[in-house]
């Protein structure tokens, strides 16, 4: 597993190639393209993993996959970097920290919201305007249901949680009454 300064150095590097060919958001989205390749051919990812092939064979393996998958010239040699340091298996973490980048220098915020039943999608806009206000910033809303809950919902910025879930409420009413003098 890669530290996670590490990662950070590497989404660094490629985000500042980005910016300067203005091309940061196509960038994500590659890296994106190739976590998603790799993860449906467990092969390829082994085969540009494995220091058992040369480095001229897993370069080559990484510029098919480039071709594959229509990846600019800049992504193709940075994945051979990658490859001839041994981090291509930490690309996951590579591109978490490169989008989590890219979101901090757009002014973005990632948000989840936890419901007991799936919100629709006036609701969802309704939430994620009020985020927006909040915060100042676009909002990137995800939703996930969660029956356990029970009703209400949990909403999560950044390391910043709300927790207004029914489940929750009932939980510090009962504990207030167990508090309580009798």
């Amino acid at each position: 597993m890669i530290d996670a300064s590490v990662a950070r150095r590497y989404a660094r590097a490629l985000l500042a190639l980005g910016l300067d060919e203005s091309r940061e958001e196509q960038f994500g989205d590659e890296l994106l393209a190739v976590l998603q390749a790799l993860e449906n051919s467990r092969e390829a990812g082994f085969f540009l993993r494995n220091p058992g092939y040369t480095p001229a064979q897993r370069h080559a393996a990484v510029e098919v996959l480039g071709q594959a998958l229509k990846l600019s010239p800049t992504v193709v040699k940075f994945l051979r970097l990658l490859v001839d340091r041994q981090r291509i298996g930490d690309l996951a973490q590579i591109a978490r920290s490169y989008g989590a980048l890219v979101d901090a220098h757009v002014g973005r915020v990632r948000a989840t919201v936890t419901s007991a039943a799936p919100l629709s999608d006036l609701e969802l806009k309704k939430l994620s305007d009020t985020i927006a206000a909040m915060t100042g910033r676009t909002i990137v809303l995800d939703a996930a249901t969660d029956p356990a809950i029970i009703g209400g919902a949990i909403t999560q910025v950044g390391a910043t949680r709300f927790d207004g879930s029914l489940r929750t409420q009932l939980e510090r009413m009962r504990d207030a009454l167990k508090g309580t003098p009798v």
